[in-house]
C-alpha cells in the first residue's frame, strides 16, 4: 500500500529486495528514489543506513535532482563488512513550505502578519526538537523573537527567519511531518578485494617443468618451484594468484598435446579432468608436491601481500573416487555408460559432469566439505569453473553456508553465457564475474557494454576483465602485435576495478592452434609450458614494466578502484576511446583519472577529445593541468583537446587531473 508520502523507484534494489545490493567497505554509492506528494507543500527525504547490528547510521539527507523532477538521491558509505540495510524516509517539510509561501506573500504585502506568526510558531516547534544543540536552539528562538517584533521592519523580521544560521540548524535536524518510510532493503558489504583486485593466473606445473626430449620424459614443476615465481608476480603489482585445479588428474580418456585423443605416455592431462586413484577434489597432485608444500606456497603468497585463488571445478574424471563411491551423482545413458561433458561440437571425454538432481543433499554436503577443506588451508578466494552449468539454487545455498562461517571468502564466477544467467549468479552471491570484455574490441561495443556494467548492473554485478585466458586467445591479440597486448591491458586495468591476465600475456604469446581458432598452440591446458622469464626480461621482450605501471596507478588512485564513476567522453574517430573515472570523497576532495586509448594496434591515429567538463568537476570554459603517467609529460587541457597516439610507442594517455 502507498504510504502517506509516496516513495517509488528505490535504487539500488535487486529483485524487489529479494537479494542484497552490493558494496565494499568505504565505497560511496548513490541511493535514489522518486518522492512526491499531493498539492504544493514541500517534501524532503533522507536515507537511513543500518549496520549489521541494526544500529542506525548518521543522518543522510537526499537532494532533489532539479525543479520539476521528483527524483531524489544521496551518497552513502558503509563502514564495516556484513549484511547492512537501508530505508528511505520521506516527509512533509513545513518550514520549506512556509519559506516558499512567505517568500511570495511577504514582499507582496499579502497576509504579512499571519505569515510571520505562522513562521514563528514553526520555529518554536523546531526549537523543542529533542537533540537540538544549544547553539541551534538559540538561533531558532532569536528568529522567533524577531518574527514577533512589530517594531522591526517587515523585511528584517522575515530575513531573521531565513538567515543562514536558521536554515543550517533546520538542515541538520529538520521539522518533519507525515514521516513515511519504505521497507528496509538489504545491502551486502564485503571486504575491499571483492571489488578491487588484480589477478594473475599461474599453472604451477609449468614452473620449473621440462618438455622432455632426447629420451627424457616430460617433468612437472612443483609448488616449491612455482613459489620462486611469486616475487616477480608481486613486483608487477598483482594481488591475487589464481591456480587452475591442483588435484590428481585422471588417466582414462586423457587428452594429449593440443587436445589430441592419443596422448603420449608422459602427457600430463588436463587439470580440469579431476580425480585419479591418488585422490579427488581434496587432494593435491603428487607431481606438485604435498599438502604441506601447498601450505607453504599459500604462506609465501601472503608474505608478498597477495592471496591464492583456487579453481573450484565441480566435475570428475572417469577415475575420480566419486565414480565408484557415488555413481548416482552422474548421468547414466541408455547404453549404461556415464555421460561425459559435451558442448557441441566440442567433446570432453575425460570429464564427467555431476547431475545435481541425483542425491542433491549428498552432493551439496560434499561440495561444502571440499570448500571448507581448502579454506582450512588458507584459501580465501575461489574461481568457480562453469557455474552456469549447475543449479542456481545450489550456489545460493553453498555461498550462503560459507558466508555464515567465513564471510571474507570470495567467489568469482567463470560464466561466459547468457546475460540472464550471469546476472542471476551475481544476485545469489557471487562476488565477481567474468565478462564479455574479451570479445568487445570496437569503440561502440566498449561504450555500450561498460555503460551497462557501470550503471544498470553495478549494484549487484562486479565485472572482472580478462584480455585472455587459457581457453581464449582473441584474434585481436593474435594479429595485433605487442601494441594490442598493451591496449587491452590498459582497457582492462582502467575500465574496471578488477582485472586479470593469464601467464604468458606479458610475453605476447599470440599463436593460435589453427586459423580461426581461439585456442592457443601448445596450450598449457594439455602440456607443460616452461618459460624463460629471465631471458625475456634481459632482452626486453616483456610487457611486465607496463603492467607494473598499470598496477601502481591502480593502487595509487581511488578512482581506478571503483566502477560507478566511469564516464565516456566524445571523440571524432571510431578508433579513439576516451573515458574518465572520478571519485568524490566524503570530505569533498576528489580523485580523477582520464584515459584516452587508440584502439587500432596497427596505425597512428589523431583526433580531438571533447570532454564533458561537469563530469570532471569543472565548468565548460575551465582549463586544467593533466599529467600523462606513462610519459611524465604535463598538458593544459580544456573542453576540446588534440591527441596523437602511436601504437608502436604509446597507444594511450593515462592522465591524472591536477586542479590548480
Amino acid at each position: 500500500m502507498t504510504g502517506r508520502i509516496p516513495i517509488s523507484n528505490v535504487q539500488p534494489v535487486v529483485a524487489c529486495g529479494r537479494y542484497p545490493a552490493k558494496a565494499v567497505v568505504g565505497e560511496r554509492f548513490t541511493v535514489s528514489a522518486t518522492v512526491f506528494r499531493e498539492g504544493h507543500d514541500a517534501v524532503a527525504a533522507n536515507v537511513v543506513l543500518r549496520d549489521p547490528d541494526g544500529r542506525k547510521g548518521p543522518w543522510t539527507p537526499m537532494r532533489k535532482l532539479g525543479p520539476g523532477i521528483d527524483v531524489w538521491e544521496a551518497e552513502v558509505e558503509p563502514t564495516s563488512e556484513g549484511r547492512w540495510s537501508f530505508a528511505i524516509e520521506a516527509w512533509s517539510d513545513p518550514y520549506e513550505t512556509w519559506h516558499h509561501d512567505a517568500g511570495i506573500k511577504v514582499p507582496a504585502g499579502l497576509d504579512v502578519e499571519l505569515m510571520l506568526e505562522e513562521g514563528a510558531r514553526l520555529l518554536e516547534r523546531a526549537a523543542k526538537v529533542a537533540g537540538r544543540s544549544a547553539t541551534g536552539k538559540r538561533a531558532l528562538t532569536d528568529a522567533v523573537a524577531a518574527l514577533r517584533d512589530a517594531d522591526r521592519p517587515v523585511e528584517a523580521r522575515y530575513a531573521a527567519a531565513t538567515a543562514p544560521e536558521v536554515t543550517a540548524t533546520l538542515a541538520e535536524l529538520p521539522l518533519r511531518d507525515l514521516v513515511t518510510s519504505t521497507e528496509r532493503f538489504p545491502l551486502q558489504v564485503d571486504r575491499e578485494r571483492a571489488l578491487f583486485s588484480s589477478w594473475y593466473e599461474l599453472f604451477p606445473r609449468s614452473e620449473g617443468s621440462s618438455l622432455g626430449g632426447d629420451g627424457e620424459p616430460a617433468r612437472s614443476g612443483t609448488f616449491r618451484q612455482a613459489a620462486e615465481r611469486l616475487p616477480a608476480i608481486a613486483a608487477m603489482g598483482f594481488d591475487v594468484v589464481y591456480l587452475p585445479p591442483i588435484h590428481p588428474i585422471g588417466f582414462t580418456a586423457r587428452k594429449g598435446r593440443n587436445n589430441t585423443l592419443d596422448p603420449a605416455p608422459d602427457d600430463p592431462g588436463v587439470p580440469w579432468a579431476i580425480g585419479s586413484p591418488a585422490g579427488g577434489h581434496d587432494a593435491v597432485h603428487p607431481d606438485l608436491g604435498t599438502i604441506e608444500d601447498f601450505d607453504s606456497f599459500v604462506a609465501r603468497t601472503r608474505e608478498l601481500g597477495m592471496e591464492v585463488a583456487l579453481d573450484l571445478a565441480l566435475q570428475a574424471s572417469p577415475d575420480h573416487p566419486w565414480v565408484k563411491e557415488h555413481p548416482e551423482w552422474f548421468t547414466t545413458r541408455a547404453d549404461g555408460t556415464i555421460a561425459y561433458a559435451e558442448n557441441p561440437p566440442k567433446k570432453y571425454q575425460d570429464i564427467y559432469p555431476i547431475n545435481f538432481d541425483n542425491d542433491p543433499q549428498g552432493i551439496y554436503n560434499e561440495v561444502l566439505r571440499i570448500v571448507r577443506h581448502w579454506i582450512s588451508h588458507g584459501v580465501r578466494i575461489f574461481r568457480v569453473d562453469n557455474p552456469h552449468t549447475k543449479p542456481v539454487n545450489f550456489w545460493e545455498w553453498l555461498l550462503g553456508e560459507v558466508r555464515k562461517t567465513d564471510p571474507d571468502v570470495l567467489f568469482l564466477a567463470e560464466a561466459f553465457t547468457r546475460p540472464a544467467m550471469m546476472h542471476e549468479l551475481a544476485k545469489v552471491g557471487y562476488h565477481q564475474s567474468y565478462t564479455y570484455f574479451t570479445w568487445r574490441t570496437s569503440k561502440q561495443e566498449l561504450v555500450d557494454y561498460l555503460t551497462e556494467l557501470s550503471t544498470e548492473t553495478a549494484h549487484f554485478y562486479r565485472p572482472n576483465f580478462w584480455p585472455n585466458t587459457p581457453d581464449i586467445l582473441h584474434a585481436y591479440l593474435q594479429y595485433g602485435g605487442p601494441a594490442a597486448f598493451k591496449i587491452r591491458a590498459t582497457l582492462a586495468a582502467t575500465l574496471t576495478p578488477s582485472y586479470g591476465i593469464y601467464s604468458g600475456y606479458e610475453l605476447y604469446e599470440h599463436v593460435a592452434v589453427r586459423p580461426g581458432s581461439e585456442e592457443y598452440l601448445d596450450s598449457e591446458k594439455y602440456q607443460y609450458r616452461p618459460r624463460d622469464w629471465e631471458a625475456a626480461e634481459r632482452e626486453g621482450r616483456t610487457l611486465s614494466p607496463y603492467l607494473t605501471l598499470l598496477n601502481r596507478l591502480r593502487r595509487d588512485h581511488l578512482a581506478l578502484q571503483r566502477l560507478r564513476g566511469l564516464r565516456f567522453h566524445e571523440t571524432d574517430s571510431e578508433h579513439i576511446l576516451a573515458y574518465s573515472k572520478r571519485v568524490v570523497r566524503a570530505d569533498g576532495s576528489d580523485d580523477t583519472v582520464l584515459v584516452v586509448v587508440n584502439l587500432d594496434p596497427h596505425s597512428v591515429r589523431e583526433d580531438t577529445v571533447h570532454l564533458n567538463m561537469p563530469e570532471l568537476g569543472f565548468g565548460w570554459d575551465d582549463h586544467f593541468a593533466v599529467r600523462d603517467e606513462i610519459t611524465g609529460e604535463t598538458f593544459w587541457w580544456g573542453q576540446h583537446n588534440y591527441v596523437r597516439l602511436d601504437p608502436y610507442t604509446e597507444p594511450a594517455h593515462i592522465l591524472t587531473v591536477r586542479k590548480v
